[in-house]
């Protein structure tokens, strides 16, 4: 299937923030934005220097003649900036999975650019996402995960109900022109698809009580036939049977596009850096597929020497959703894979590890499992690291992609490339 052109981009000109006017003091109330200027514009945003940076990469360039990124791209904090706003804070966003709010009133929180956000079921089991921000002077509302009828302040007190509002205004008596039903939690759009949690910071779609529909919400995340990608009875197969074990996190001191680069290889460094996995794959049955916002990388598994331990079952699919999650399934496994910028040299990447449910008392195959993963981890995060200090030398500005294994890689380049120049 050949890559599909993705969606229009906003228009380079709509308003980077939105601002909420309240009538007791013309106080100008931002989200996600860090800016105190009511002014600021798309247009603005983007500096006629990063500008350069996106436009000195050429993605109507045939493969077998591009040439890679610059390394500006993976060593500017300006640049980080910039896609922070037009990338992360537009669409659909991967940030959890649906067991950790199974039940009414469980909650989980995250952080995606200077968006600290809290997703919750109420008592009635609907899922709500917030700013994680109390509305009286900004400390952060909850942490962690767990079980709460309601939110309430560490600083002051002020407490708001599960559904957003504000319940309790400590010592607020005296105030004038407050008005509780202005100060409950700024929502964020938040929906569920498949076993995934996904929110939506775009400051020009409101939050929709009623929901999106899965068909829309998957099409708009991963692009056009989604359920064929990534659907229950699809390439990857997720099913019911799948419980979530484990997650582990890696701070990783690199780009997080640097991280996402080495994923989309092809498998081209597994032969050099991971010899216990080369040799149970069969790297030369190895194919890569492009669609809208997905790639899925494929390869055979070899059968286990002597019948001994094999994790991977007959074959392994590696699924990168645009712009920062994978989704990997291979025999009785599904692990998915969130990446994360913390800076512009340094991401977070969490793993997720899902196990077909016969097996979940299986202590010792699970953690024969996680041990060959983790090692693959800490040979990824090594080589990462080296790309990044190589990036960051004055010996390196841009290289080229091997066409017969460097397709995904350059697809998620084109897709990056179309989001920040705003087409």
């Amino acid at each position: 299937m050949t890559t599909v052109k993705p969606p229009n981009p906003l228009n380079i000109g709509t308003e980077l923030f939105r601002f909420r006017r309240f009538k007791a003091s013309s106080l100008l109330l931002n989200f996600p934005s860090r800016s105190l200027s009511c002014k600021a514009t798309m247009s603005s945003a983007i500096s006629s220097h990063v500008r350069r940076m996106v436009e000195s990469f050429d993605p109507s360039i045939p493969l077998q003649e591009a040439a890679t990124p610059p390394s500006c791209w993976y060593t500017e904090p300006s640049f980080l900036d910039v896609e922070l706003e037009r990338v992360f804070y537009r669409g659909w966003q991967a940030v959890g999975y649906a067991e950790q709010i199974d039940n009414p009133k469980e909650y989980f929180t995250g952080r995606l650019g200077s968006v600290e956000f809290v997703v919750c079921r109420d008592a009635t089991g609907k899922l709500h996402a917030y700013h994680n921000v109390c509305r009286h002077h900004a400390s952060l509302l909850a942490s962690g995960c767990g079980k709460k009828s309601c939110f309430v302040c560490p600083y002051h007190g002020w407490t708001y109900g599960l559904d957003g509002t504000l319940l309790k205004a400590t010592r607020s008596a005296g105030l004038r022109d407050f008005n509780v039903n202005e100060f409950g939690l700024i929502p964020i759009n938040v929906a569920s698809w498949g076993p995934f949690i996904l929110i939506n910071l775009d400051k020009d779609t409101v939050p929709d009580q009623k929901g999106v529909s899965s068909e829309a919400l998957g099409n708009e995340w991963l692009g056009r036939n989604s359920s064929q990608i990534l659907g229950g009875s699809s390439i990857i197969g997720f099913n019911s049977s799948l419980k979530h074990v484990r997650r582990r996190q890696y701070t990783i001191e690199c780009n997080w596009k640097v991280y996402c680069d080495n994923y989309l290889d092809g498998g081209y460094h597994v032969p050099y850096a991971h010899g216990g996995l080369a040799s149970a794959l069969n790297l030369d049955s190895y194919s890569i597929t492009n669609f809208d916002k997905v790639s899925i990388q494929s390869c055979e598994s070899t059968p286990a020497v002597g019948g001994g331990f094999h994790r991977l079952g007959s074959k392994a699919l590696y699924a990168f959703v645009y712009p920062n999650f994978m989704i990997n399934r291979y025999g009785p496994w599904l692990d998915t894979n969130l990446v994360l910028p913390l800076t512009h040299r340094k991401c977070l990447v969490t793993f997720d590890y899902f196990l077909e449910d016969s097996l979940k008392d299986d202590e010792d195959f699970i953690e024969r499992s996680l041990e060959e993963s983790e090692r693959v981890q800490i040979e990824d995060i090594a080589l990462c690291e080296g790309v990044q200090k190589g990036l960051e030398s004055p010996a390196y500005c841009t290289g080229r992609y091997a066409p017969t294994v460097e397709k995904a890689m350059h697809h998620f380049h084109s897709l990056l490339h179309h989001s920040l120049i705003g087409g």
